[in-house]
């Protein structure tokens, strides 16, 4: 069973997260912080936001695919970020990169500002929860 979208009666359908996530049997599958770097190489290609953004959710792909799953299995997001204002300028961009690459699914999403991350050049980091059917 695919994880579905919780909204509280009363309240306004969220546009680009899930206020709840539902899901029925199935393995869950967490993934470390990834950045947005190459983790072939452990380099980053890029200092851009929005590519390091891309490369960041094309990980956890990965990460999901090792583990039998599919950005559809996806419960949970945590964003953590240096920069707000860079994120908010980035916003529309950052939609079209996250269609592009999870599609049309919404978790629940949840964006942290931070004062610094462990790698250097990495201008985000995002961790996933997954529900894999078994």
């Amino acid at each position: 069973m695919n994880p579905t979208t919780i909204v509280p009666d009363g309240w306004t359908k969220p546009v680009g997260y899930a206020h709840g996530m539902s899901a029925g049997a199935g393995r869950v599958v967490v993934t470390a912080g990834q950045v947005g770097w190459n983790p072939a190489t452990a380099a980053f290609e890029s200092d851009d936001f929005v590519e390091q953004t891309a490369q960041a959710l094309r990980n956890i792909v990965e990460v999901l695919r090792a583990a039998g799953g599919r950005p559809e299995h996806l419960v949970r997001l945590t964003w953590y970020i240096l920069d707000k204002d860079e994120y908010m300028r980035s916003r529309k961009a950052l939609g079209a990169k996250y269609r592009e690459i999870l599609g049309a699914h919404f978790p629940t999403m949840t964006v942290v500002v931070v004062s610094g991350l462990l790698e250097p050049r990495a201008r985000l980091e995002i961790e996933a929860t997954a529900v894999v059917p078994e």
